[in-house]
């Protein structure tokens, strides 16, 4: 399940995913090299301090051989030295008695370290401070003995330095990620608005707005646009070239067939009843598939239609018809609708069933056209016999006759349903409440017309 929705994720989730894990990685990374960095420039620095002061220390001894006392002969440059328990110190020592501190010690001492060479450590001062200690043994030439010289510093001012650091460098670094963020998101955005056009243009071809993608785009995906435009005319060319062989192989079959079917009539009664039941459902046969071969298609690639434009043919032609049987039809009020689906379909659905209201009518054939809800609502009824509930469901049936006496293949019911359901509608035979069949039809529209 995890696998499938990552491998369904929008490519634009994607990228901001691992930019963002990306972020997550690298900016902590980040973080601890830089503090590290720093944390060891400020620390040299700091020693390289102590040095100078010490050297400073070193250069200021004096002894004094008469009162057999050690002396600083030069200040170091740092008011804290004088200030008690300060945290900066230096002292000078022996292994005797002779010390030598700074003001800021007062009656303290330093632990020392004998080495004759600079050494650093870390210690607690006097009042419990962490010092960073430097100190080395030198000798005095009039002084026989070895002195110890020191000097310390608290390290807690380069410890709130280095913690305030750290802190404006989360911020820092977190506002740095954010704004990466921001903008790769900007990034892809724009980079992947082509894409956005594409899709929104294939939707444009599926409502039937359009017939081919923009090809105004990148390199690559112009490419693409331009094989998908190629695919769509071929699409379209194929079922152009299937209707247009269905309705040829429907002529070639259709003189043939005739020609039997007067032929037989000089057969003997009972051949002649067998062979005009096989040539019936021959014809039947044949009708229905190359109806059906002649409906099949994408429906996505339908254009739109103007519902009155579509129908207007067929209201002409059934108004003469039913002029000509003395049956009373008037022109329906036609909503401006649009629908998505072929103008030939929808003349066969409607002119199929007015036909069959004609055929069976007995003085009227009524027909309503209603926008509901963004369906459409096609209502056509009739005062004829009407059909029990058993007959109306197989008037549905392909091939099914419900009076021999009656002219017509009994296909047009069947092949309405079939195209009805092709475009996503229903298809439903009742009681008419004028006496005979109500034949009610529902379809999708796209929008009303503006």
């Amino acid at each position: 399940m995890i696998r499938h929705f990552l491998r369904t994720l929008p490519i634009a989730c994607r990228l901001l995913a691992t930019s963002l894990i990306l972020v997550m990685l690298v900016i902590p990374v980040a973080r601890l090299l830089l503090s590290y960095n720093l944390r060891e420039a400020v620390n040299t620095a700091f020693n390289e301090r102590l040095e100078s002061l010490l050297n400073v220390v070193l250069a200021g001894i004096e002894y004094d051989r008469q009162s057999d006392t050690l002396a600083l002969n030069q200040r170091l440059g740092d008011a804290r030295f004088d200030q008690v328990f300060s945290g900066w110190y230096w002292q000078i020592s022996d292994d005797a008695s002779r010390v030598l501190t700074s003001r800021s010690l007062w009656d303290q001492r330093l632990p020392l370290t004998a080495s004759t060479q600079l050494h650093f450590s870390t210690i607690l001062g006097p009042n419990g401070e962490t010092l960073r200690k430097l100190e080395r043994d030198i000798r005095l030439p009039r002084l026989p003995v070895t002195l110890h010289v020191a000097v310390a510093a608290d390290l807690s001012e380069v410890d709130a330095e280095l913690t305030r650091f750290e802190q404006l460098l989360w911020l820092s670094l977190v506002t740095l990620g954010i704004l990466l963020l921001l903008g790769i998101w900007w990034q892809l955005h724009w980079g992947l608005e082509p894409l956005r056009r594409i899709r929104t243009n294939l939707q444009a071809v599926e409502r039937g707005d359009c017939e081919r993608l923009d090809t105004d785009l990148s390199e690559e995906l112009d490419n693409l646009a331009t094989t998908i435009n190629t695919v769509l005319e071929r699409d379209r060319q194929m079922m152009s070239r299937a209707r247009t062989a269905a309705g040829n192989l429907a002529h070639a079959i259709k003189t043939p067939v005739s020609v039997m079917m007067t032929t037989i009539q000089q057969l003997p009664a009972g051949q002649r009843d067998v062979m005009a039941s096989e040539l019936k459902r021959l014809n039947d046969a044949v009708r229905h598939h190359l109806a059906r071969a002649s409906a099949a298609g994408p429906v996505v690639l339908r254009p739109r239609v103007t519902l009155s434009v579509a129908l207007e043919p067929v209201f002409n032609g059934i108004s003469r018809l039913a002029e000509r049987q003395n049956i009373a039809f008037q022109k329906p009020t036609i909503p401006p609708l649009q629908l998505q689906i072929d103008a030939q379909d929808l003349q066969e659905i409607v002119g199929n069933l007015l036909k069959n209201a004609l055929r069976w009518a007995e003085s009227r054939v009524v027909i309503d056209i209603q926008n509901d809800a963004g369906n459409l609502q096609l209502g056509i009824m009739d005062d004829g016999p009407g059909m029990s509930a058993q007959r109306r469901k197989e008037a549905l049936q392909r091939g099914s006759r419900l009076d021999e006496q009656r002219s017509g293949s009994g296909l047009g019911l069947a092949i309405v349903s079939e195209l009805v359901q092709l475009y996503g509608g229903q298809l439903q035979l009742k009681p008419s409440p004028i006496g005979g069949l109500l034949a009610t039809v529902s379809l999708p529209c796209l929008a009303a017309e503006s």
